[in-house]
């Protein structure tokens, strides 16, 4: 069924649940960083447990070493059928290779982001953050991970699990939580003449990057994301916070790779956990053609205009019901940028909000209005457990929800119909079976799987796990409209 926009606007009047930013909360708990930190810390203490568990691919006694094709056949995939302990609990995805840390160049054992590149020749490549730098891996033909080498972090450094990387053309930038880490920005091209059969590469993180960006403060970013259509990095949440940036948006000018420089940054509303940058296409006839920013703000959604970059503005500033800590989110097409989702990463830990019954819940925003942007409503997962990143291509939304693993929603319905009532998982796998017999099939705690990467034509998902290692997956049966379908 398809709404009249008059209906369409009823609904966001009717489900609206955005509000005013908190002003004494966030200065107490966000600006302050005290939550932050809180969250960090919690991670910290959960992935030393499982270390001790064996459960991080360095250690000896783990047995996730290399899994091989297997298909989902009831709800399950068994890669070893005499052997009930590899049993992940699947739905209408299949798996069709994994490799530990370990065998991806690791010392550490610990995973975080990934992102993909394709060759101008169709080749795939995986990049996979580790605690000790980047993995590279081509995805073969057949959906085998390829492994090919690495760039490790700046020499001299301690581990960090925090390690972020997206592309910008065929370049890769790079940040870490590291101390006096900053951004690393290597040519992918580096990875096009490596011979395999002579065994992985490591690159040298001196003399073999492309450039070098020194301006995050005391080295430390928690997040980098690129603009290939205005040729800009954004580094976001650089420390401390009580610096002149405030832990907001920094400007990285990378249309020379070799030597980025920056404009400024900006600061107005503080630390931003994470953005998407673009230009402008939508019905906001006012901002047409400029490069908005939305920015997840720890409890707010903000959106900048970021065109000017020595004067970057701040358009609107929203809250919403159950704010918590605004993680991520993602605009449902690039083109016409109506809607958006977004996540919360402790409104299901702390049972605040809709996501008071521990399930994940994905917020829907109306932005046709930049200035006035409206919560319309929610939808959340079948399982209890908390929602990481998420990114969308074509009409599916790619989710990793920590310890339920990976989960495709169709997310079509939204223009029509802004309420959430549409949505639908179509596929899902499960990576971390040690929680499946929790409440609500999974449990409130950040293990599992950190991030994916489905942008590659030939269908296949990379996801990226903390505990073991990278993943690659394939829809068993493609729906219209998702890469790999015939």
């Amino acid at each position: 069924m398809k709404y009249s926009t008059a209906f369409v606007g009823l609904l966001a009047t009717t489900f609206a649940k955005e509000m005013p930013k908190d002003e004494v909360r966030a200065a107490e708990l966000y600006d302050s960083g005290v939550i932050h930190e809180q969250i960090m810390s919690k991670k910290v203490g959960k992935w030393e447990e499982e270390r001790e568990m064996g459960l991080m691919s360095a250690a000896a006694s783990n047995p996730y070493l290399e899994l091989p094709f297997a298909q989902c056949k009831n709800g399950k995939v068994q890669p070893f059928r005499d052997n009930a302990t590899f049993t992940f609990n699947c739905n209408n995805i299949n798996l069709h290779h994994f490799l530990s840390h370990t065998d991806l160049g690791s010392t550490t054992g610990a995973g975080s982001s990934s992102w993909g590149w394709v060759s101008d020749d169709g080749r795939e490549f995986a990049i996979i953050a580790q605690g000790d730098g980047a993995a590279f891996a081509e995805i073969t033909g057949g959906g085998k991970l390829r492994y090919l080498g690495r760039l490790p972090q700046p020499a001299g450094l301690p581990p960090s699990n925090w390690r972020e990387i997206r592309t910008y053309k065929h370049y890769i930038v790079v940040g870490s939580e590291t101390y006096d880490h900053h951004i690393q920005i290597f040519d992918l091209k580096k990875l096009l003449d490596i011979d395999y059969r002579k065994g992985p590469v490591t690159f040298d993180p001196t003399t073999d990057i492309t450039g070098y960006w020194a301006g995050t403060n005391d080295g430390r970013a928690h997040n980098v994301l690129t603009n290939d259509e205005t040729g800009w990095a954004y580094v976001v949440g650089a420390r401390p916070r009580n610096s002149t940036c405030r832990g907001g948006l920094m400007f990285v000018d990378l249309s020379d790779p070799a030597n980025p420089t920056s404009p400024g940054c900006a600061h107005q509303d503080g630390y931003v956990h994470d953005a998407q940058c673009l230009i402008y296409k939508g019905p906001h006839i006012k901002y047409l053609g400029k490069e908005i920013c939305y920015a997840y703000n720890e409890d707010s959604l903000t959106i900048y205009d970021v065109t000017d970059k020595k004067f970057p503005e701040i358009i609107s500033i929203t809250s919403y019901e159950g704010a918590t800590y605004t993680h991520q989110g993602w605009v449902l097409d690039t083109e016409n940028q109506e809607f958006l989702i977004l996540d919360d990463e402790l409104d299901e830990v702390e049972g605040r909000g809709p996501a008071a019954n521990g399930r994940p819940t994905t917020f829907i925003w109306d932005i046709r209005n930049l200035e006035k942007p409206k919560q319309t409503g929610y939808y959340q997962g079948p399982k209890v457990t908390i929602d990481h990143n998420q990114y969308i291509f074509g009409n599916y939304a790619y989710q990793s929800n920590y310890g339920a693993g990976i989960s495709i929603l169709d997310i079509s319905s939204i223009p029509q119909n802004p309420t959430g009532g549409g949505i639908r998982e179509v596929a899902s796998f499960d990576v971390y079976p040690e929680d499946d017999a929790l409440r609500g099939g999974g449990g409130l705690n950040y293990v599992g799987t950190w991030s994916s990467y489905a942008g590659y034509p030939s269908g296949y998902i990379l996801v990226n796990t903390i505990e073991r290692g990278a993943w690659v997956l394939k829809v068993q049966k493609p729906l219209p409209g998702m890469a790999g379908a015939k």
